[in-house]
């Protein structure tokens, strides 16, 4: 599990192919305007007619946000989306002079990237092979003929890197013993972003249940079947994933790292759920040889195992040939394109259809992004941007060490195993320091579908390699171009890609208040995931086990749920509340992090000096940096679907909602009582 600075969705992710990913198209301009200058912080963006107590994100970016309305081909736009903008570009330029080097040596990196780029490009033969690419699939996948086939082609489709049908299994770390790879079993089988979407039945709901089926029809009609055959298929299906969803558990639940940690020898699990005689399930999925395997809901798997023994062979074959076309369908000719955006229109609302190149860039850093991110950090990752992120890296941590000392809550013993856990963290910045070679993975110019499929199952196959080898802490979980950063607990690092050290977020030029206020809160943000309510149970060595005492545990928990209910009484769209408890870690780590990051600064000459840049305080200028990396627009379907499916907060939410639990930024503002955003200083949240 790793907590991430933000949502990250990329175009065309295989196993969300159903979903239209954020993409991200805009001026380059922007951004290299921008950062060709130290005035990071814009007056002429800001709406002086509305007071920082009333609506800080309008005050801090009213003018922007007026000025700059979500463009037809995204589903929001902000400072993330601009920066993910500017990457994608600096992506595309670097894969087109891939694809036209025809001096690259063969096996060389420049030549693998440009000929994926290159055949993903080639729509002209993409749309004369038509369905012809994954029709072998959907045929065979349409022939199973008994419950044992059924599962032998689950297990064929995951292990050729086709989809994953019914359920879910990874190699991963170990909760409890962080140095050892186990198997891993995890509930799915669904297609639609959340369980929520299958049960229930408001008009929102409705209608992307209408449009999920109209989308089940359109691609099996494609496909070559009769029309009224197709709407039966999707009926079956629909049918099918609604029981699955049933026993899922929520999101909410899937967040406490105890209750989805069930280890099972796989002898009693398969007394469990017999049907699947993991034993051989297991060896087919190249990963025999094992004694036990972490489950993380027990209850599904029960569910599923009574699925797949009563449900008859021809909905098997309807559902598995489902699975073939909706992960197929972005790779295909323009008609199963087009039925892919226009269901996703109906989740996310976006307008217009994202051009291919910005697709098929996107997919090539999904796909083969260590090639890829080889040739974006020679461009653009400066050895001045990891400098000075080592520097605020340790000033931040020494920020956090302060704060934990002086907390008047926690007792010094459960203090002394905080500080332990801080300062066993590791950071990891820009890219990784061994890159991942791709042997083995087939890439030609020409075969664009198969060089996703090649990917696919040779991605399956490299995570099947990790078992039973020694834990690869050089890892990255994110490419380098990605605009994110994470923290992984069963590591304690913090990790922090070449792709977000950049304006909006850095500037090597800014004042120590732009950049505090800034990354220096995306870094104190990872490291408070190592505190929020679901990391905290991890201890130092990556271990799940308790660390607290009892009554400090109270105390944290006491205090957590105060930040829960702040966010529990958020509005967001029509009846929709933000749902504090799903958002609660990300809530935490920007709290937290935005105190760390403030301490820090305050550590710096600047943050101690009064000296106003622009007319502005360096306290304001801090806060203000925090509010810029918020401001966006967002459709008002993509709000709802994020709002059920994403562990972070809306944007407008995480700009004021550490702020007002903070004295300094009352002071900076002069925020009184009777502002609308004014809390009582006794109701003031102070965890870390």
């Amino acid at each position: 599990m790793m907590y991430s600075f933000t949502s990250r969705c990329k175009t065309a992710l295989k196993n969300t192919s159903l979903i239209a990913a954020m993409v991200f198209t805009s001026a380059v301009v922007f951004a290299q305007k921008e950062s060709s200058k130290a005035k990071v912080i814009d007056p002429v963006n800001m709406d002086f007619t509305t007071k920082p107590g009333d609506d800080f994100m309008k005050y801090a970016g009213g003018v922007w946000l007026q000025n700059n309305p979500v463009p037809g081909k995204e589903t929001r736009w902000g400072s993330f989306t601009i920066l993910r903008d500017f990457n994608v570009k600096a992506v595309r330029q670097i894969l087109e002079e891939s694809a036209a080097d025809k001096s690259a040596a063969a096996g060389s990196v420049k030549k693998r990237v440009g000929d994926f780029y290159t055949a993903a490009m080639d729509s002209a033969t993409v749309e004369q092979q038509g369905f012809n690419p994954a029709r072998p699939d959907f045929e065979r996948a349409g022939s199973v003929k008994s419950t044992s086939e059924v599962l032998d082609e689950i297990i064929n489709q995951r292990t050729k890197g086709i989809g994953s049908p019914l359920f879910g299994v990874f190699v991963g770390q170990d909760r409890k013993h962080p140095q050892t790879m186990a198997v891993q079993l995890s509930q799915g089988g669904t297609s639609l972003p959340d369980r929520d979407y299958y049960l229930k039945s408001d008009a929102r709901t409705k209608k992307i249940q209408t449009a999920f089926n109209n989308y089940i029809t359109t691609l099996f009609t494609l496909a070559g079947q009769p029309e009224d055959v197709a709407k039966q298929k999707a009926e079956v299906i629909f049918k099918l994933e609604k029981r699955l969803a049933q026993a899922q558990m929520s999101r909410v639940e899937m967040r406490d790292p105890y209750k989805t940690y069930n280890k099972f020898s796989v002898a009693d699990f398969s007394k469990n759920t017999p049907s699947f005689n993991w034993a051989s399930t297991l060896s087919k999925l190249n990963l025999g040889g094992q004694d036990s395997i972490l489950v993380n809901a027990p209850a599904f798997f029960a569910v599923a195992d009574s699925v797949l023994k009563n449900t008859p062979v021809n909905d098997w074959q309807t559902y598995l040939q489902w699975n073939v076309l909706k992960s197929a369908a972005p790779y295909l000719s323009k008609p199963f394109v087009d039925a892919n955006f226009a269901f996703t229109q109906t989740l996310n609302g976006q307008k217009v259809q994202t051009p291919r190149w910005q697709r098929m860039s996107s997919l090539t850093d999904n796909t083969i992004g260590e090639l890829l991110g080889q040739l974006y950090v020679e461009k653009h990752f400066k050895p001045s941007a990891k400098a000075r992120m080592d520097e605020m890296i340790k000033n931040l941590i020494k920020a956090y060490e302060i704060r934990i000392k002086n907390l008047d809550w926690m007792s010094d013993v459960t203090k002394q195993k905080a500080l332990d856990k801080l300062h066993a963290f590791t950071p990891k910045i820009g890219y990784p320091e061994k890159w991942k070679t791709y042997d083995g993975l087939e890439i030609t110019n020409k075969t664009f579908y198969q060089n996703v499929r090649n990917a696919g199952q040779w991605t399956y196959n490299d995570m099947v390699s990790q078992l039973g080898k020694p834990v690869d802490k050089k890892r990255f979980g994110m490419t380098p171009p990605t605009v994110n950063a994470y923290y992984n607990p069963v590591n304690n690092e913090i990790v922090f890609p070449a792709g977000i050290l950049q304006y909006p977020f850095f500037h090597p030029d800014a004042d120590d208040a732009f950049n505090y206020g800034a990354i220096g809160a995306v870094i104190g943000h990872e490291i408070s995931h190592g505190f929020d309510d679901s990391g905290s149970q991890y201890d130092k060595d990556g271990t799940l086990r308790n660390w607290w005492t009892a009554e400090d545990l109270a105390k944290f928990k006491e205090r957590a749920k105060k930040l829960q209910e702040q966010f529990d009484a958020y509005t967001v769209l029509d009846t929709l509340h933000v749902n504090g408890k799903l958002t609660l870690g990300e809530n935490i780590g920007d709290l937290g992090g935005l105190n760390a990051a403030y301490e820090a600064f305050k550590m710096t000459a600047q943050g101690k000096s009064n000296k106003k840049i622009d007319g502005f305080t360096p306290d304001q200028r801090f806060f203000l940096a925090w509010a810029q990396v918020w401001r966006a627009n967002t459709l008002p379907e993509t709000v709802a679907q994020l709002i059920i499916t994403d562990p972070h907060s809306p944007s407008e939410y995480r700009t004021i909602g550490a702020p007002v639990n903070m004295d300094a930024w009352y002071k900076a503002f002069n925020v009184k009582p009777g502002d609308k955003l004014y809390k009582k200083p006794e109701d003031r949240v102070k965890i870390w």
